[in-house]
């Protein structure tokens, strides 16, 4: 155990919870909720409200449809949707069964679906019908692991004229699914019509150790690895959160725009289930407009976003004119916030709502957070949560650095993977010999215990022998008044091999018509104002749009390929 001098900042009395406490199967946390809420409402849809109860109802029939399928215990479904009510019946009928199973984000190219189907030995694929017919029906003769795809279509839990109607005016995007050879195929609704599966508990047996999920990471640095989480995880995650947060003390409406294939909104898909909340739900998370509606008519009191979602709202008129006293907190996570945003974030929905976190596939989402009782400091993202040993090491040496001193997060705690998926070498580069993960992110602890992240190993930028920490810098010049998000590389430097120059690609603000010229001159000037020389952009480049991964991370990883091939 750590030296925990960070538990003095949580504003009250918590203590770990026993291990005793993890030694449960996920399935039984939610089956506890799904019979304690089954009248109550779990999921608002495009206006349709679906109980908790009959989601356990569908989602039993989807279990005992693996089953007649020859699914059994450890095999693994895919899930390709976005965030529609059939990706919750698909995940918890699957868990039902002791089946594992994996978010494969609708935003794959199709080689990077097969690539993760492949490796993760998919034996079953939950996709939309349009997903099926562009992308499914190419790639599944090259599955032959693969036997079952079942096919959904985003409308599926519309009243039916909703459905024709949004066919007719071409608002619901549709596609037939139409026989592969030697797969089955088949609709989701049909395995949904009354009498075609069994809507009763299906048989199953699950312990702790059973490998729960293989989520996939963002593969911003190299290919995705699939991390192996099992229920003792999930189970950890679940109720230390839950605790710290005090989410068992509310209860209401939820609304979050990170999609269930990512660990981030599968995680708040838990949460949701877990304490009984109602989660409204977005098909499609861009619709700024849409979300707005949704905050006025239902007034959630929590909210979770990625930051650049955050801006997507602020842009928009109508989300600074809506009453925000409901809210109680609004979640940050996956992604750095600059400060002078949050602030500008907080001025419309309230101070002290704002709450930035820490958390990572392979740590089953959250590790560190902001706390709910103590200070909320804006800029870090908080302090580790309960049965959580963190220390900062020194990427360089391996030395664990001091208070107010740049090292690499390496963490321990019950929400820690198993293993990375077939992956033996990269699993051992992972942890060190006394069991921390070694995340592969930078930070700084104050003296309160609150960590505030400066950079991912894989993207400091070496100048001459000295680091530069990108978000530092980011953060900094992000401060200039046309400047409305910032990305650092590091780009070979020609007249010193092995070292690096800084480059910074720049997205300004909407509505900017000034002189494009004038603001990099001026961003030079700040940077030079204001940091040491080696840290100082030598090269800017200005973007409509920065490049982002699927849950709305900036992808160095494609900057840095944009900037190879010029």
């Amino acid at each position: 155990m750590t030296d925990r001098f960070w538990i003095k900042s949580y504003g009250q009395n918590l203590p770990d919870l026993p291990a005793e406490a993890f030694e449960i199967d996920a399935y039984r946390l939610f089956k506890k909720s799904l019979e304690k809420y089954k009248n109550e409402t779990a999921l608002i849809f495009m206006g349709v409200e679906i109980t908790f109860g009959r989601i356990d109802a569908c989602a039993n029939m989807f279990a005992h449809m693996l089953l007649a399928n020859g699914f059994k215990k450890g095999d693994l479904l895919g899930i390709n949707l976005p965030n529609i009510p059939e990706y919750c019946i698909a995940w918890l009928g699957a868990m039902k069964v002791g089946c594992v199973t994996s978010g494969v984000s609708p935003l794959l190219s199709p080689a990077e679906m097969e690539h993760q189907l492949k490796d993760s030995d998919a034996k079953g694929l939950v996709t939309l019908d349009v997903l099926y017919a562009q992308r499914a029906r190419e790639i599944a003769p090259r599955l032959p692991a693969l036997k079952l795809i079942v096919a959904a279509n985003v409308g599926g839990f519309l009243p039916k004229i909703k459905q024709v109607l949004g066919k007719l005016l071409k608002k619901l995007p549709s596609a037939e699914v139409g026989p592969l050879p030697g797969k089955t195929v088949m609709k989701f609704g049909d395995l949904l019509k009354p009498g075609a599966y069994p809507a009763i508990e299906p048989p199953g047996q699950l312990t702790p150790d059973d490998v729960c999920y293989i989520m996939y990471t963002g593969g911003t640095t190299g290919l995705p690895k699939g991390a192996v989480l099992t229920h003792r995880n999930n189970a950890a995650e679940i109720q230390i959160a839950t605790k710290y947060m005090g989410w068992d003390q509310v209860r209401g409406k939820v609304i979050s725009a990170f999609p269930m294939f990512h660990i981030a909104g599968l995680t708040f898909n838990t949460m949701s289930f877990y304490n009984g909340w109602t989660q409204l739900m977005l098909p499609d998370p861009r619709n700024t407009d849409f979300i707005c509606q949704l905050l006025e008519k239902h007034r959630p009191f929590l909210i979770c976003n990625v930051p650049s979602m955050y801006y997507m709202l602020m842009a928009n008129p109508k989300f600074r004119a809506l009453d925000h006293s409901q809210v109680q907190q609004c979640v940050s996570a996956a992604a750095p916030f600059p400060v002078d945003s949050q602030k500008e974030f907080e001025g419309i929905v309230g101070r002290g709502k704002l709450i930035e976190l820490y958390g990572m596939t392979e740590s089953t989402a959250i590790s560190v957070m902001n706390p709910i009782k103590g200070q909320k400091k804006l800029g870090t993202v908080g302090l580790p949560l309960m049965n959580t040993d963190l220390k900062l090491v020194d990427p360089t040496n391996g030395e664990k650095v001091g208070v107010g001193q740049a090292g690499e997060i390496w963490i321990k705690n019950p929400m820690v993977m198993k293993e990375y998926y077939k992956k033996p070498a990269e699993t051992a580069a992972a942890f060190d010999a006394e069991g921390f993960l070694r995340t592969g992110d930078v930070a700084v602890q104050d003296e309160d215990g609150y960590l505030t992240l400066v950079d991912r190993t894989k993207d400091m930028i070496i100048v001459s022998g000295y680091k530069v920490f990108s978000k530092k810098v980011e953060d900094l010049l992000a401060d200039h008044p046309a400047v409305e998000i910032m990305a650092l590389i590091g780009v070979p430097n020609p007249d010193r091999p092995g070292s690096e120059m800084v480059k910074a690609y720049v997205k300004l603000k909407p509505g900017f018509s000034g002189d494009v010229e004038a603001v990099k001159k001026e961003i030079v000037e700040l940077a030079k104002a204001k940091l040491a020389p080696y840290e100082v952009p030598k090269m800017i480049e200005i973007l409509k749009e920065l490049p982002l991964t699927s849950v709305g991370k900036l992808d160095k990883k494609a900057l840095r390929q944009m900037t190879a091939g010029k």
